[in-house]
């Protein structure tokens, strides 16, 4: 972005404005204006930093960033990633016949580390009885969540994790972590 046309448009508003002034004034204005341009410049640029910050909030995980590059701000867009789209159809077309009977995950598959996340919306009076039947069992009801998820695709097995739920006393951590 070329702020060589802003630039000179303040320095003819100091110009103008000077003019009201007289002649004295004039060249006053005159004489300032070379040494504020890096002034009026650093300003502009500081104004779209700004400005591109909030972009960048409303934009996440998006983001657009200033960059400097001789006298000029350049930007430049990262897009939020693509979602990937996903069709039942291929989905389907594509999946591997089910197994005769449910095979509950190996320990390996269970700990895996890889997590998905998902928006799960969830109508306000079953929100309220699985916050309680999760507080029942001592687990955070992300965990219960889960635990029911692998339950219902496991064929009724139950597989909890070691070291979670009553037997488990104080040794679970559940929260926020940055």
């Amino acid at each position: 972005m070329n702020l060589t046309p802003y630039v000179d448009n303040l320095r003819q508003e100091l110009a103008v404005a000077a003019d009201a002034g007289g002649d004295e004034a004039r060249a006053l204005a005159e004489r300032l204006t070379t040494p504020l341009e890096s002034a009026f410049r650093l300003t502009l640029l500081n104004a779209l930093s700004a400005a591109m910050s909030e972009v960048t909030r409303e934009l996440a995980p998006g983001s657009v960033d200033v960059r400097l590059r001789g006298l000029d701000p350049e930007f430049v867009v990262t897009p939020p990633p693509a979602p990937e789209l996903f069709h039942e159809t291929q989905a389907l077309a594509s999946a591997p016949a089910a197994p005769a009977s449910p095979t509950p995950p190996t320990d390996a598959e269970a700990d895996d580390g890889a997590m998905a996340r998902i928006n799960f919306r969830l109508p306000a009076h079953l929100k309220g009885r699985a916050e309680s039947a999760a507080a029942a069992e001592g687990l955070s009801v992300n965990a219960w969540l889960v635990r029911a998820v692998s339950t219902a695709l496991d064929g009724g097995e139950r597989v909890s994790p070691p070291g979670r739920g009553k037997s488990a006393g104080s040794r679970g951590f559940t929260g926020w972590v940055r």
